[in-house]
């Protein structure tokens, strides 16, 4: 089944965070990457899952997601940053996550859940973006959430302590490691309302110097600010 027959079919439209790792994806110290990952699309056979590694169609991976539990499926369709999985379960399993997924459907509409989550963090509805580097390179990434101080983010790359890089246009460094990813620090804080615009972009932001352009993130004094 691809993506577009999946979007025809009945399924719950939920965002549920969660981690997951692929076959041959390994760490220094030769243990199973963990990348953060999150649900957009939900059925009983097959859910798509915002990612910031796709792995192959074909590929067996056991994600876990914090309102679900663990799953076992294949990927069986891919698109840019998300990839469709067709989940193994038995008939009671299924029967039994089919009702689970009425109740949470239910669960998130009230509204004073929303909001205590929200007050905390902000969980972005697209979580693709960018890592800028001090040497210029550009990285993908997928933010898990993001608040006026900081970002948690995942990603291919994996940065040590202190690093100096832009999340979108947001210039931080790393403040510690996470299970899935990385937490970065921001030198700045930038207005609640405009957390989204900076920091979720899908190219690095330009600025105009005269007739010149150049990617912000490179700006020696935003990212030596960072190393401090």
């Amino acid at each position: 089944m691809s993506v577009e027959e999946f979007s025809q079919q009945w399924a719950v439209d939920i965002a549920v965070g969660g981690s997951y790792a692929l076959p041959k994806w390994f760490d220094p110290q030769g243990r199973p990457r963990t990348f953060a990952c999150r649900t957009t699309r939900v059925s009983p056979h097959r859910m798509m899952v915002d990612v910031p590694v796709v792995g192959k169609i074909g590929d067996l991976i056991k994600p876990y997601f914090r309102d679900f539990g663990n799953f076992e499926g294949r990927i069986i369709d891919t698109k840019s940053g998300r990839f469709l999985l067709e989940l193994e379960m038995t008939d009671a399993t299924r029967e039994a996550f089919a009702s689970k997924l009425s109740w949470i459907k239910e669960k998130q509409k009230d509204p004073s859940i929303r909001d205590s989550r929200t007050d905390a963090r902000i969980i972005p509805a697209s979580p693709h973006s960018i890592l800028t580097l001090a040497d210029g390179s550009v990285h993908k990434c997928f933010v898990i959430d993001m608040s006026v101080s900081g970002a948690a983010v995942s990603a291919q790359m994996q940065p040590e302590i202190g690093t100096p890089l832009a999340v979108g246009a947001v210039v931080g460094r790393v403040a510690r490691l996470l299970p899935d990813g990385f937490a970065v620090q921001f030198v700045e804080r930038p207005g609640r309302g405009d957390l989204d615009r900076l920091v979720i972009r899908s190219a690095p932001l330009r600025w105009v110097n005269g007739a010149d352009a150049a990617p912000v993130p490179r700006s020696d004094a935003g990212l030596a600010a960072a190393r401090i």
